[in-house]
């Protein structure tokens, strides 16, 4: 059995300003993610400027942030937000989705790909290996905050949160980290080094997304808000990451067929 670290959510301030390592950790992200981006576009010989891959990353960036809190707004906690209204910018304190900064997203590539006359699925594909950076910043920006705490265990690695009560809990921030961010990672950075069929990396991410979710919710508390959504067993994480397992499904079928047909024609 641990005990939670106790670490301020608070990285520094400077007079009235406070900065809270969950925001650190959406920027640390997004540098990173500049990186990856100006090396795979080396890599693959995209014929991207660097305006554009700024572009891309400041599309990316607000997507993730507008789309991550309207989505935590509009699938966990509506009845509290409309109540509520300004809540909905204290961003500091956590709450955002995923699925929602994944649509976020999808808007804002598409966006982007019009606006510079480039195929979505490419434009996609482009970042879906580098989108596991940010999750993995989140995780850690939940763990820090003392958020998102897994179900009772009695394993040894289980964690006693100060804000959840005297048991040891599942650490699922860190199986997320895990799974979510370091693991998605390689394999979505492995696979798209093989060049596979467009659309085929962006429905392995959707995939490889949607089934780890799916199993790390098994681990984590359900929102206390919302409790079971549905079986007695399933919960909204599941609920949302279901749909992309099916979608991923879809364009990995579609991309390969197409690259058959073109193989035969």
């Amino acid at each position: 059995m641990l005990t939670f670290p106790h670490i301020n959510s608070v990285a520094f301030q400077i007079g009235p300003l406070k900065v809270h390592w969950y925001g650190l950790m959406y920027l640390f992200s997004f540098i990173i993610s500049w990186f990856l981006m100006k090396y795979r576009v080396k890599k693959f010989k995209y014929a991207w400027s660097n305006d554009q891959l700024i572009d891309l990353l400041f599309y990316g960036a607000l997507g993730v942030v507008v789309g991550g809190r309207l989505g935590y707004v509009l699938f966990y906690n509506f009845g509290y937000y409309f109540a509520n209204p300004l809540t909905i910018f204290a961003l500091w304190d956590g709450g955002m989705s995923f699925h929602g900064g994944m649509l976020g997203v999808f808007l804002a590539v598409w966006i982007w790909a019009l606006k510079y006359k480039v195929p979505y699925f490419m434009t996609t594909d482009f970042i879906a290996p580098i989108v596991p950076v940010g999750l993995a910043a989140g995780r850690i920006g939940n763990f820090i905050n003392g958020e998102l705490w897994g179900r009772v265990t009695t394993m040894p690695w289980g964690i006693i949160y100060p804000q959840a009560g005297p048991l040891p809990r599942h650490p699922s921030e860190i199986y997320e980290f895990l799974l979510e961010g370091v693991l998605l990672f390689i394999i979505l950075w492995v696979y798209s080094a093989k060049k596979p069929p467009r659309m085929a990396v962006s429905g392995m991410f959707l995939i490889g997304y949607g089934l780890f979710r799916f199993i790390c919710e098994f681990f984590r508390e359900p929102d206390l808000q919302l409790g079971f959504v549905g079986l007695g067993w399933l919960t909204r994480g599941q609920e949302l990451s279901f749909p992309m397992i099916i979608l991923g499904l879809i364009l990995l079928f579609l991309a390969y067929r197409k690259s058959i047909k073109r193989e035969n024609l």
